[in-house]
């Protein structure tokens, strides 16, 4: 989740007033948490916290149940040519309902649009479990995206808005141990859920959860205060539409197998994609500059990397290796777990390792994932591989993203966490809806001409593998060591966090 629509940079008040030279500070009219309640479960955030949690919970079950399930879908439903849909459709629409929810929070607060979010998820689970056909499953799945978008995007203005910043990097952490439980049990209980009930049953148990959840985050969200809209903020919403459908084209150019119309459809594609690319993301972002440019484009890459595998590791055991669907959900299970266990070493750490150092670290460790997981579709690797390697990509992608999300509330200016954290997850999402639509597009293309599965997923492993290199580079740009701004006299206690140089 990434930055604003141009480049931030941190305003410092002058001491003992605030950011527009009144008296009184930004926190206090805002009604910011106190810096002594550090505890993300302290008595005046607690029912915020849980909310939060089971509502990003119920959201995880579903994404990794849906992995889980999607080959006992495909086969149900038939389609393998639009399996990458299912991802891609999603992750799409998220990205609308990111920028939608982040131009609501700032207008006129979290409250709004974390309703809306929950509802529009709701009905998309609905959608997807009565589902006829493939097609319709995937606008169901579209439904699910924009209000899954909204929620997550809720969620770091929450965090953002509403905690101390000791509480910020454990309130990531927690963020990301909501991810333990569907993680251990989500896959598991939704391949048992597959082949006892029907796949539908993953999607209609589900539905009426969120709301639920929903209901002990909103009285905090309802009384937390709105931001400061962007100047550009409503421009971004139609940019978001428009660069959503020019990639939605160039994905389904590219897994059609006319020349012609698919060249067609990349061109134009491309031609709507980058121009409202360029306006939705930080200035600068295309080209890596240093701080948050290179944040959010590191976040891309790292997505589109890691869900670019990730989306077929499940068909690949199911599939090529001939595993039950329970099975390959353990290997999702894996990286859910060794994702929370990475998220919790970069809390611990966050003061003492450099943001690039972390960063570095993680696609390290993605990069050795790709190349054992690519090992597994050669039946001579052991299956219990498949588990082991997936879970290093966990690991990886638990020490950058969480390093990468602090590193946008450190720079964000204060009153519009709102349209840095739209940013911030635009890239995250773009990144993972092109990972997948690549890959789906790949077997689309190659099954179209009659090549196998295998050489079709250990491309796309391949590719992958180019982009944690490039990642590699860009990151590069983040910040190489800490800096920390005393307090001066009354001064914003936004203004006092520690900050990341660039240097």
């Amino acid at each position: 989740m990434v930055l604003s629509a141009e480049g931030r940079r941190v305003v410092r008040a002058p001491a003992g007033r605030g950011l527009d030279g009144s008296g009184e500070t930004i926190a206090e009219r805002r009604g910011a948490p106190a810096e002594t309640d550090e505890s993300p479960f302290g008595p005046s955030r607690v029912g915020l916290t849980i909310g939060l949690l089971l509502t990003v919970s119920f959201v995880a079950f579903e994404t990794l149940a849906v992995a889980t399930v999607l080959p006992a879908v495909a086969a149900d439903l038939g389609g393998i040519n639009l399996y990458g849909w299912a991802f891609s459709a999603f992750l799409l629409t998220q990205l609308v309902g990111i920028v939608i929810s982040g131009l609501l929070s700032d207008e006129r607060g979290p409250a709004l649009p974390f309703v809306l979010g929950i509802t529009l998820f709701s009905a998309g689970l609905l959608v997807g479990g009565f589902a006829p056909s493939m097609p319709v499953l995937i606008a169901g799945r579209a439904l699910q995206g924009l209000g899954g978008g909204a929620i997550s995007s809720i969620a770091y203005v929450a965090i953002g808005r509403g905690y101390a910043e000791r509480a910020k990097p454990r309130m990531l952490a927690l963020t990301s141990t909501a991810w333990v439980v569907p993680g251990l049990v989500g896959p598991g209980i939704a391949g048992l859920m597959a082949e006892g009930f029907g796949w539908r049953s993953v999607f209609l148990v589900l539905a009426p959860l969120p709301g639920l959840a929903g209901l002990l985050a909103f009285p905090s969200l309802r009384h937390m205060p709105a931001g400061v809209p962007s100047p550009q903020a409503r421009a971004r919403v139609v940019n978001a539409v428009v660069l959503a459908a020019g990639f939605g084209l160039v994905l389904a150019g590219i897994g059609l197998g006319q020349p012609v119309i698919a060249l067609a459809l990349i061109v134009v594609g491309l031609a709507m994609a980058i121009p409202a690319m360029r306006r939705l993301l930080p200035e600068g972002t295309l080209r890596a500059a240093p701080g948050m440019p290179a944040t959010v484009a590191t976040m891309g890459l790292l997505n589109l990397a890691f869900f670019g595998v990730d989306a077929f590791v499940p068909l690949a055991l199911v599939d090529v290796r001939g595993t039950s669907v329970a099975y390959a959900g353990l290997a999702l299970s894996a990286a859910t777990v060794t994702w929370t266990a990475g998220a919790w070493v970069q809390a611990r750490t966050a003061t003492r390792v450099p943001r690039r150092a972390m960063a570095w670290l993680g696609l390290v460790f993605l990069a050795a994932s790709f190349v054992i997981t690519a090992a597994v579709l050669v039946p001579q690797t052991p299956l219990p591989a498949a588990l082991f390697g997936w879970g290093v990509a966990g690991l990886g992608m638990g020490l950058a993203y969480t390093t990468l999300g602090l590193t946008m509330l450190e720079l964000a200016q204060p009153g519009q966490e709102g349209d840095a954290s739209a940013s911030l997850q635009l890239a995250s999402v773009l990144g993972s809806g092109l990972g997948a639509g690549i890959g789906g597009a790949l077997i689309a293309l190659m099954h179209a001409q009659g090549e196998t599965l295998t050489r079709a997923l250990l491309l796309q492993d391949g590719l992958m593998l180019l982009v944690v290199a490039l990642g590699l580079v860009v990151a590069r740009g983040l910040p190489r060591r800490l800096r920390v701004v005393a307090p001066v006299g009354d001064e914003n206690p936004r203004a006092c966090e520690s900050r990341s140089s660039g240097q």
